[in-house]
């Protein structure tokens, strides 16, 4: 499960991870060298996966799938529903998103919004 993700622009290049120890998520602007925090929330439960989707990041968590337009610094909710199970991993195949989740393998043809069981 990647725990860190490479995001690209024009003029930069970042590095996020998840800080398992306190549960929140970290930059990194000198390839690794030093870390601060990027974004941390109770309500959005434990992090587990990251995945950098459409220059958009992507966070499961125990408590659903969430979503960042800036690079990390704020998630909103994009899919809570227990129907899927719990989110344990992302995927891109270059044409959807693939989900493995507690109840078996998932797709999304429209960035995470609605699931399909494969």
């Amino acid at each position: 499960m990647p725990q860190l993700i490479t995001m690209s622009g024009l003029f930069r290049k970042s590095l996020l991870r998840i800080n398992k120890e306190k549960n929140i998520i970290e930059v990194s602007e000198t390839s690794g060298k030093t870390w601060s925090s990027r974004f941390t929330s109770q309500n959005c439960g434990t992090f587990i996966d990251l995945l950098y989707y459409k220059g958009n990041v992507y966070a499961c968590t125990n408590k659903g799938l969430y979503i960042s337009t800036n690079d990390g610094k704020t998630f909103s909710s994009r899919y809570t529903s227990s129907s899927v199970g719990q989110f344990l991993s992302l995927q891109d195949n270059g044409k959807e998103l693939l989900a493995t989740t507690s109840k078996g393998l998932y797709w999304s043809t429209n960035e995470g919004k609605t699931w399909t069981k494969r």
